[in-house]
């Protein structure tokens, strides 16, 4: 027996009840102080970038267009792609808060945020991690999204509610849900 025939679907096609699972109804998974802290770290990505092309007057050293094109088109997409072909091979809802998980969702960011240091001519990822990712803890903390911040686009789009763990925020917002009475709890 294969896995559609547990579940009750055919190839490609979800169970009837997945779809529902999936998709989060409109409450928040995280508080104030996780909704407050992911608006001032993603605006701070964002305004770095910003100051720092204004600074250079957007010179063409800096790969500007690149950088902007990268962050705002490219990396989204590419996690849209990704989200997508998942949703294809298993549409059933993934929650995954593994410490794989978490490590996971902090080293490709950082692996394409030092590109300066360790492969220069890819540098421009550098400045488009940090628009992709500040963009993402925006529209993560205005729809009260909980999970990793890379997926916040493509589940907002997708209409769905996937998560991974995000290892900075998590424990912030399992400090903040918790101080809350009755309060909805971050999964773990």
């Amino acid at each position: 027996m294969n896995r559609e025939q547990r579940v009750g679907g055919t190839p490609g096609k979800a169970p009837p009840d997945s779809e529902k699972s999936s998709e989060k109804p409109n409450s928040k998974d995280i508080g104030p102080i996780g909704t407050t802290a992911r608006i001032v770290v993603g605006l701070w990505f964002v305004g770095s970038v910003i100051h720092g092309q204004l600074s250079v007057h957007f010179a063409p050293a800096t790969h500007a267009p690149a950088t902007w094109a990268l962050g705002l088109i490219g990396f989204p997409a590419l996690v849209l792609a990704w989200h997508w072909w998942r949703i294809r091979r298993n549409p059933l809802p993934f929650q995954d808060t593994s410490p794989l998980s978490f490590v996971l969702s902090a080293a490709p960011p950082l692996a394409l945020y030092f590109t300066w240091w360790y492969a220069p001519a890819f540098s421009v990822t550098s400045d488009a991690v940090l628009l992709f990712v500040g963009g993402s803890m925006v529209l993560a903390a205005l729809r009260g999204y909980a999970g990793c911040e890379l997926l916040s686009f493509s589940n907002w789009l997708l209409r769905r509610y996937d998560q991974i763990a995000c290892a900075f925020f998590t424990p912030i917002d399992y400090l903040d849900t918790y101080r809350l009475p009755g309060a909805a709890r971050p999964r773990l």
